[in-house]
């Protein structure tokens, strides 16, 4: 059972802005150095190193060396889950969003990001949005998806690797991730990741340099029109 000092732990590890605005950027998935934590927090790298520190100790993060660097990712899909969730909550604090909210900076963000391993934003919806309409996905209570049997053949018709997702381990295979700008949920766990993987090696939508945000190409706007039926 987990105990009130545990969830005030992990709650005040995750509520310090530095340390907020550094999971923010490992929200795209990828590893990133102290530095380049240090830089997005807004501070020197002592105090980044500190910061680390303590979320590598509160299994927050994961670190792991390579020559000089040592680079830094979250921990597991239920962190990048909780963080947005978070971030949903924060959102509607403000209706309609503030002029401050992310979204309403960065349209693009909005339209299409990582959301650590799999799509968010108002193209994963789409998807999600997608495959529920044609049957192939469905809720499974609260807090999941089950994939039905036309959805496996859908998925393995357009090259996702089910079989893999299954096969993840202990991970969720389709988690309800709560989208924060949509505030909506959208596919998460082994099986999100298996489709976004789909989306990047088909040349459907690339990955932009130091951020979350991805950009659908004319392949993915045409794929979505074909395959999914949901025009952007």
């Amino acid at each position: 059972m987990i105990t009130v000092n545990a969830l005030s732990e992990v709650a005040a590890l995750m509520g310090d802005p530095a340390r907020a605005s550094m999971l923010s950027l490992l929200m795209d998935g990828r590893a990133h150095t102290a530095s380049e934590l240090a830089l997005t927090a807004g501070v020197t790298a002592q105090t980044a190193s500190g910061h680390l520190s303590r979320m590598v100790e509160g299994n927050l993060l994961a670190a792991r060396a390579q020559g000089r660097n040592r680079f830094y990712r979250l921990a597991s899909s239920d962190v990048a889950h909780a963080i947005e969730s978070l971030m949903a909550v924060a959102g509607s604090r403000a209706a309609p969003a503030s002029k401050a909210a992310a979204w309403r900076r960065d349209p693009d963000l909005r339209y299409c990001r990582t959301c650590y391993d799999h799509l968010a934003g108002q193209v994963g919806i789409a998807v999600t949005d997608a495959l529920t309409k044609a049957g192939h996905l469905s809720p499974k209570g609260t807090q999941d998806w089950e994939l039905t049997q036309t959805g496996e053949l859908f998925c393995q018709r357009i090259g996702v690797d089910v079989a893999g997702a299954r096969a993840s381990g202990t991970r969720h295979f389709a988690r309800q991730c709560l989208d924060w700008s949509e505030r909506r949920p959208h596919i998460s766990g082994a099986l999100g990741a298996a489709i976004a993987d789909t989306f990047f090696k088909r040349g459907w939508a690339e990955r932009l340099r130091r951020s979350r945000t991805v950009r659908l190409t004319d392949l993915g706007r045409r794929a979505m029109h074909r395959d999914f039926g949901a025009a952007l």
